[in-house]
């Protein structure tokens, strides 16, 4: 696979990427020290529709039949430590949804009551900032460093906005689980850095580019590929390694926080950047390793769900179940694997944060999510059902949703990579994921129940954002599901190139 950068000042005329990394951080701390401004939430709601208008500039910009990293950014900050920002289609299309659900995650703010509102437009927008650089730098210490502040941060929303009284366990959950993925991964990439500085007289590197055309010794390549592989593992989350995920759910922020931590799969976004093109060799020979524990993910995280009372487990247990078929895509190593598993993730930021902000709605209007006292909803909140219903029919992949070509195209890779038994059972879990998700729309929207909790009522302007944000999830479901040529065609290039590495260059079709 080879890697050519075109600087950012042959495509535009200022360096976008640092733009969009800088302006919500610094828009974060003016925003902290104007916390106590009545327009707060309104400057807020400005700086993040310009981001999305820079991403949509980025991708305007974007030179979708060339395979280079485009826009490249540089700059030395200390010793090892260097900027080197560069995005391809696949950087961008994770770019483009991180501005669209940091938005969202801002009007669900402003729409549900929050304890020290003011304290969270800045803490939202240092953690857009966070996210956007991990999408667009391609040096693998910076991407670490930039992880930690990531997840500390999501740790702060998570504690500070948490809606259970067991927020400390969510809170200890969760750290322990982050601080062991953060650990392995980081030691991953101290070991990368130290083989390359044993290769070159002493200088350490971290660049994507350098690493991916330096040798490995095959007793390191294996190790490497372990420390990174559950480091990134841990956070997609990919069983056996979820266990984090149910409490932290249950427990913590219903939507603050999860959108970010599981919407916008920063883990499937390192195994595609750094871990395949670093370590193709460790990846083939584990990689069949790697899906037997996917495949029996998707089995029993899609058992656990249909026996889930509480619709914040029940999520929890279908991200686990919908990962694992998104895993098996992503490791069946040929261009169409690797373009459905970037549509699934696509597909899942939109429909699992939607089906959060929904179950967040209902909570607010509620109090429970425990299905046994809800029902009839449907006709009291018609809009948040109807987005409920189409978030889910995306995730197992009806026709009209991003999920269907997603789907087909994983599907389409796994037989092609393991045969018909993998393919099949990936299917079949697909199959239960529709039960669950289906069961629980008609235990809280249609089933007759007279003992849910009385309804809260909201202003004219929290019924507006409410009706906004369902809309809008409805509306990208089904754009992106019923036009999804130009995507596609966003990561086709990229994704041949790293489809190269394991034997597989042709063209997708």
């Amino acid at each position: 696979m080879t890697f050519i950068e075109v600087p950012w000042t042959e495509q535009i005329g200022f360096p976008i990427l640092a733009t969009m990394q800088l302006l919500p951080l610094i828009a974060g701390g003016i925003l902290f020290y104007l916390r106590h401004n009545k327009q707060l939430f309104r400057w807020a709601t400005m700086v993040s529709i310009l981001q999305i208008i820079l991403a949509v500039i980025l991708y305007v910009n974007y030179d979708s039949t060339s395979g280079s990293m485009q826009f490249a950014e540089y700059q030395n900050i200390a010793g090892p430590l260097v900027y080197h920002a560069a995005v391809d289609g696949v950087s961008i299309i994770f770019i483009l949804l991180t501005t669209i659900l940091s938005f969202l995650v801002l009007l669900y703010g402003i729409t549900i009551p929050l304890e020290r509102p003011n304290h969270f437009p800045p803490i939202l927008m240092a953690v857009e900032a966070t996210v956007i650089s991990l999408y667009s730098n391609v040096d693998l210490l910076w991407f670490s460093l930039v992880s930690i502040i990531e997840l500390m941060l999501v740790a702060v929303l998570l504690w500070r906005w948490a809606t259970s009284p067991d927020r400390t366990l969510a809170m200890t959950r969760y750290l322990q689980f982050m601080g062991f993925s953060l650990t392995l991964f980081l030691l991953g990439v101290i070991m990368l850095g130290w083989n390359y500085a044993d290769l070159n007289d002493g200088q350490w590197s971290f660049n994507l580019f350098t690493l991916a055309q330096t040798e490995i010794p095959t007793e390191f390549a294996s190790i490497i590929f372990f420390l990174l592989f559950y480091g990134l593992a841990i956070r997609i989350p990919l069983f056996p390694l979820h266990g984090w995920l149910p409490v932290v759910l249950e427990h913590g922020t219903i939507a603050l926080a999860p959108v970010f931590l599981l919407g916008l799969k920063v883990g499937v976004y390192g195994f595609l950047r750094f871990v395949f093109p670093i370590l193709p060799d460790a990846v083939y020979e584990w990689h069949e390793f790697v899906v037997a524990f996917a495949v029996a993910g998707v089995f029993y995280a899609a058992l656990l769900a249909l026996m889930q009372l509480n619709l914040r487990r029940l999520l929890s247990f279908a991200v686990v179940s919908h990962t694992s078929i998104l895993t098996i895509g992503l490791f069946s190593l040929n261009p169409i694997a690797f373009q459905g598993s970037v549509m699934l993730s696509i597909n899942f930021g939109l429909a699992t944060s939607g089906l959060m902000f929904m179950i967040g709605f209902i909570y607010w209007r509620t109090g429970t999510l425990l299905l046994s006292r809800l029902g009839g909803l449907f006709e009291l909140l018609p809009v948040v059902g109807l987005s409920f219903l189409i978030a889910g029919l995306s995730i197992v992949g009806m026709p009209g949703t991003p999920g269907f070509d997603a789907v087909h195209l994983v599907l389409e890779a796994s037989i092609e990579r393991f045969g018909a038994l993998v393919t099949i059972a990936a299917a079949l879990g697909n199959v239960i994921a529709a039960g669950f998700l289906l069961w629980s729309f008609q235990r809280a929207f249609l089933a007759q129940n007279d003992n849910y909790m009385v309804l809260n009522r909201s202003s004219a302007s929290e019924l507006k954002l409410e009706k906004f944000i369902a809309a809008s999830i409805i509306i990208m479901l089904l754009m992106v599901g019923f036009i999804s040529e130009p995507w596609l065609q966003l990561i086709e290039q990229p994704l041949n190139g790293l489809g190269s590495l394991f034997g597989h260059g042709h063209e997708l079709h």
